[in-house]
């Protein structure tokens, strides 16, 4: 009984000192603020730029501020994780495999579900700029149309 009562013990000391630990961590934490207008933006391709505001693009989670130059477009291709977009500024057009094409404008959000076959692209005029994040690594999958037929 002694000893479980000193387990008991030690645990509970255990979980208050981590608890404590975590809201010292916590409390050191500083609000970040980035305005998409002045944030300096990374080419990763050509016609698009971005800003990675938190997380891995490369490795894991992340959220990213992402410009698409007026008129680029993306070929077929997919995803390997889900990618949610709202639109800051001109606009985004989605256009799946075997669907109509949608153009999600500025103050829209946007799903797409991973390895949704698609082509996206931005106004041909404004172009794109929007806050993308995803629960894991960014990739971009080119579908190759020969093999398809």
């Amino acid at each position: 009984m002694k000893m479980q009562s000193k387990l008991v013990s030690v645990v509970g000391v255990a979980i208050v000192a981590c608890s404590l630990s975590m809201a010292l961590a916590q409390s050191k934490k500083e609000p970040v603020f980035v305005e998409s207008e002045k944030a300096e933006f990374k080419e990763v391709v050509p016609g698009v730029k971005k800003k990675i505001l938190w997380g891995n693009h490369d490795a894991a989670a992340y959220g990213a501020f992402t410009k698409f130059d007026p008129g680029l477009t993306n070929p077929l291709h997919t995803h390997a994780n889900e990618v949610r977009i709202v639109v800051l500024r001109g606009a985004y057009i989605y256009k799946p495999q075997n669907g109509n094409e949608r153009r999600v404008g500025a103050g829209s959000y946007l799903s797409i579900p991973a390895g949704t076959v698609h082509v996206s692209s931005g106004d041909a005029k404004e172009g794109a700029l929007f806050y993308e994040e995803s629960p894991g690594k960014f990739d971009l999958k080119v579908v190759d149309q020969k093999a398809k037929k």
